[in-house]
């Protein structure tokens, strides 16, 4: 019987370990290079001059002087509930639900006589409203006994009341008692960003940075005109940027004019 022989079988060249941690390596390393690209062009971003600032204000009071929020309400109380039913929420579709609500219902102790379970057919086509339905008929019971049914008029009063935020007694205090208050929304924290008028990672940075730049003569307004543009114009994925009032101005790298 003849003899099978067998080949023998190439080994693989062994690799360096340096060189195998970097071909493990190169693919994240694109990603990281990117991050590191955006950030350093964040932070080059040139400082708005206090010049600007006041333009920017100024053609947003010329084109519209009394800017209103979208929020429909009767009273400071309504305001609130408004609010706080907002949150996840639209502007439009808050409104559709407390049109009738508000009618049966503008007071607190009213809210409590509708009490829980109605009060959840009204708002039921708001996002969260089991939950929310419980705040509103809390907050309701909270305004009646600890401040004699009047809605409270500092914000660590009104954020203690079920429900409710530092956004949501941001909002209370400048359009029911006109306090120069900034609430940042996902609109205001957009625009705020990405024009450079107030980079920051939290809605409070946005915040904060913003109530440090604007004009005193502009802060009544000021979170009003700040929505209506991220909301009209200022549009998350596709900035209409070509009738954007500050486009001269306006920092974002991006900007299509």
């Amino acid at each position: 019987m003849a003899k099978i022989t067998r080949k023998p079988i190439p080994r693989k060249a062994a690799v360096p370990k340096k060189q195998a941690k970097a071909a493990v390596a190169k693919p994240n390393s694109k990603p990281a290079k990117k991050s590191a690209s955006a950030k350093k062009s964040l932070k080059a971003m040139k400082p708005w001059t206090p010049a600007e600032i006041h333009e920017v204000f100024s053609r947003f009071r010329t084109a519209n002087p009394e800017p209103k929020g979208e929020l429909e309400h009767i009273n400071p109380f309504t305001l609130l509930v408004a609010v706080v039913l907002s949150a996840q929420a639209t502007d439009a579709g808050v409104n559709k639900a407390t049109r009738a609500l508000f009618e049966v219902a503008d007071t607190p102790q009213k809210m409590l006589d509708l009490g829980e379970e109605r009060l959840r057919d009204y708002i039921k086509t708001i996002g969260l409203y089991r939950t929310k339905a419980k705040n509103v008929i809390a907050l309701s019971a909270k305004v009646l006994s600890e401040f004699g049914g009047e809605v409270p008029r500092t914000r660590a009063e009104i954020e203690s009341l079920p429900g409710a935020g530092r956004k949501t007694a941001n909002v209370v205090l400048n359009m029911a008692f006109g306090e120069h208050t900034m609430a940042v929304d996902t609109h205001v924290f957009r625009v705020g960003n990405r024009t450079g008028l107030a980079p920051g990672k939290t809605p409070l940075e946005v915040e904060l940075g913003l109530e440090k730049v604007i004009p005193a003569e502009f802060m009544l307004h000021a979170h009003h005109w700040l929505i209506l543009h991220g909301r009209y114009t200022c549009l998350a994925r596709k900035p209409r940027c070509e009738v954007c009032l500050i486009n001269d101005l306006c920092r974002w790298p991006e900007k299509t004019v």
